[in-house]
């Protein structure tokens, strides 16, 4: 049985949905703190390309 199967058949299991439910609930409180909110926009900010740098990353092509 490949993995990505396996992972499935977990996720929907009773177990994988109480993981899930617990690791959702974690990440909110987690992105709830203003210090931790303020990381979280940092690297998005910098996955998105920083401040007018068109997206690129501040790369050249």
């Amino acid at each position: 049985m490949p993995l990505i199967d396996k992972i499935m058949k977990f996720a929907k299991s009773p177990q994988g949905q109480k993981a899930i439910r617990q690791a959702t609930d974690k990440a909110q409180q987690f992105a709830k703190d203003p210090k931790n909110r303020a990381k979280i926009d940092d690297v998005r900010r910098r996955l998105q390309g920083g401040k007018g740098t068109g997206g690129t990353g501040g790369r050249s092509l």
